[in-house]
């Protein structure tokens, strides 16, 4: 009797812990379930997040027409490019102006000294040569032109001459190169400011 009582005991004993093994399966099962879901939404997510291209993409702003169409009287747009001059702390060169013809000529301004930062600024304003060149100097020219269409009208013209300063062993010479048009921008957006009281500040996108 003690036999068969141990015998339905240990029966009833085995059948608890089978179901409750079977109820953990079944909530570990939904847990992980869950979890698949979340973790899908998750990477669906930072997909959406991974493939917005653009959003903040650089701006840049066109550079300026040259010549550049003004409304002022010549006498004035003449004085106006002398105080851009001296604001940029470039100096007229008064033997090469022409002043009553609308022309004006700079000295040579030197915006860059040194090996180590001539190369990146002389890449800003010209184009160099492939060559392995040590540029240790990078200075530009500018000439300004003011050509008058009528009473009011009148088209400036800038053209900008910029050398770099090579060094080969004991030889060293300055070398004309080819102008990125950012040296004559740079003047004419101070220029049109002082003029017509606007900030050239319409950036465009680079790749529209």
């Amino acid at each position: 009797m003690k036999r068969l009582f141990f015998i339905i005991s240990a029966i009833i004993l085995f059948s608890s812990l089978a179901f409750a093994q079977k109820g953990i399966d079944t909530q570990t099962k939904k847990i992980k379930d869950e979890g698949n879901k979340t973790n899908g939404t998750q990477r669906m997510g930072d997909t959406s997040r991974s493939i917005d291209f653009g959003r903040d993409k650089t701006k840049v702003r066109a550079q300026l027409a040259n010549p550049y169409k003004m409304n002022s009287r010549r006498d004035v747009l003449i004085e106006s490019v002398l105080d851009v001059l001296k604001e940029q702390k470039l100096i007229v060169n008064e033997s090469a102006s022409r002043k009553s013809d609308g022309i004006i000529v700079t000295e040579p301004y030197v915006f860059a000294k040194g090996a180590v930062i001539t190369r990146n600024e002389l890449n800003r304003y010209a184009v160099l040569p492939n060559s392995d060149a040590s540029w240790t100097r990078g200075r530009y020219t500018l000439t300004v032109e003011i050509q008058s269409i009528d009473g009011i009208q009148n088209n400036v013209s800038v053209t900008a001459k910029v050398e770099g300063r090579s060094e080969n062993g004991l030889l060293s010479e300055w070398t004309t190169l080819q102008s990125t048009n950012a040296a004559e921008d740079e003047f004419l957006v101070k220029l049109v400011e002082l003029v017509t009281g606007t900030t050239v500040d319409a950036p465009q996108d680079d790749n529209p």
